[in-house]
């Protein structure tokens, strides 16, 4: 694929790459909040009617709701991202966002508005999921868009700290107020407190994102007038191949984060019966973990390629799936700790180059909606449904957990066959990255 000169621009990479990653932090703490509210307080809250099991399993079914619009913002910012710019989507993501978020903190429960609660639980979802769906695409846009091709692995993955941060957010503000609020009153009013913080975060980004420039290849491509008028039909026609394997892509990725996040949380507490603390802990660390990972598997790209280091991480996730459910087993803080962090260090060899990798499998007039298909139509069926899949293989099994490793690989295999039949992206022509990394 033919390269973008990219021009001078007042706007440095890393000034760009930095307000990405602060608004990607911003909108996934918005996201897995949710996550953690749906495996601790929303089956008592939205779901009181149900058993134990059922409400939880309602619960998840709704944190999927999410995923199921993903696609749907991908669609319309990708749509609007390749016609009128990356930047307006971003501002328009990260609003979109925060209000949902904030609502869903003031919304009353079943006791107090009956049947209406969930309902409403569930449009609010459908609002995050939207903008989940278009803050992506546009946020990896702007860090590999501006920058220089030999480091676009390394900028790339920039935005893609802001999951790890997100995730430490979410934790600490949760096992903060799990701590403050003891009993009925985390059912009353604590749980509120991380989504009503929402709206200090939704100022933050917008006056980070009004104040970053559009990208040199949407400039250009103004310039010379290329701009398609259907970019997602466009894609989809003529690049669709690349969307399904942008989606398998994404498949481990995305299926075992939503496990080790949210389903271990249920999981630990609720079968395991080890205190909810043991596996806060350890998402936090394995968090600080993935967020170190990233950015040194992203410039480790820019060296070596995007194909073995992708390779690589879903190899090693198929290694670890066992033994990461056999350590938490253990049912130890230090057990259920390395496992977690084995899991996030397979996941961060993938997740490090795939904003380059994916940037890098469409051109730039239909790049925005390109990516943002094959990232979000993963979500549906991968990180959407794996913590309801992992809860029903655990029925199944009799609180075994050997399914939901074996699930595991399932989805390692599906990321290895599509990551090695899309072959390799980074340009051929670039150099090694032993330049500084400068702006």
């Amino acid at each position: 694929m033919s390269e973008v000169t990219n021009p001078p621009r007042s706007t440095s990479i890393v000034h760009v790459a930095s307000a990405s990653l602060i608004g990607t932090s911003i909108e996934w703490y918005d996201f897995f909040i949710f996550g953690t509210g749906a495996a601790l307080v929303f089956p008592k809250l939205f779901f009181p009617t149900l058993s134990p099991i059922s409400g939880q399993l309602a619960s998840f079914l709704v944190f999927w709701v999410g995923f199921l619009s993903r696609p749907l913002g991908g669609i319309i910012f990708g749509h609007y991202g390749d016609r009128i710019g990356r930047k307006r989507m971003l501002v328009l993501t990260v609003l979109l966002m925060g209000l949902g978020t904030f609502l869903i903190g003031v919304l009353p429960g079943y006791d107090t508005i009956g049947v209406l609660a969930p309902i409403l639980l569930i449009v609010l979802r459908l609002c995050q999921g939207v903008a989940v769906g278009g803050e992506w695409g546009g946020a990896v846009l702007m860090a590999t868009e501006h920058a220089p091709a030999h480091q676009r692995g390394f900028y790339g993955s920039w935005p893609q700290i802001g999951v790890p941060v997100g995730v430490i957010l979410s934790s600490l503000l949760f096992n903060g107020v799990v701590a403050w609020f003891p009993g009925e009153s985390l059912l009353s009013i604590g749980w509120r407190i991380p989504f009503l913080l929402s709206i200090v975060l939704v100022a933050v980004g917008l006056f980070i994102r009004m104040r970053i420039e559009e990208t040199p290849d949407f400039e250009q491509l103004k310039a010379e007038e290329a701009i398609d008028p259907m970019p997602v039909i466009s894609v989809l026609r003529h690049n669709w191949k690349n969307v399904l394997l942008a989606a398998g892509a994404f498949f481990v990725n995305n299926g075992s984060f939503y496990i080790l996040i949210t389903f271990l949380v249920s999981y630990a507490t609720g079968i395991l019966h080890v205190p909810a603390s043991y596996i806060f802990n350890a998402t936090l660390i394995g968090s600080v973990i993935l967020l170190v990972v990233l950015p040194l598997a992203g410039a480790w790209t820019d060296r070596v390629g995007r194909l073995p280091v992708f390779l690589g991480g879903a190899v090693m996730m198929a290694v670890v799936a066992f033994p990461l459910f056999w350590l938490v087993d253990m049912r130890s803080p230090l057990t259920i700790i390395i496992g977690v962090c084995l899991g996030q260090i397979a996941l961060g060899l993938m997740y490090g180059p795939q904003a380059a990798f994916f940037s890098e499998l469409f051109g730039a007039n239909v790049r925005y909606s390109g990516a943002s298909l094959g990232y979000q139509g993963a979500s549906i069926l991968a990180g959407g449904l794996a913590p309801t899949i992992a809860t029903s293989l655990l029925l199944w099994s009799g609180n075994a957990s050997w399914p939901i490793a074996l699930y595991i690989v399932v989805m390692c295999v599906i990321t290895f066959v599509s990551v090695y039949l899309a072959g390799e992206t980074r340009p051929v022509a670039a150099p090694v990255a032993s330049e500084s990394a400068g702006d």
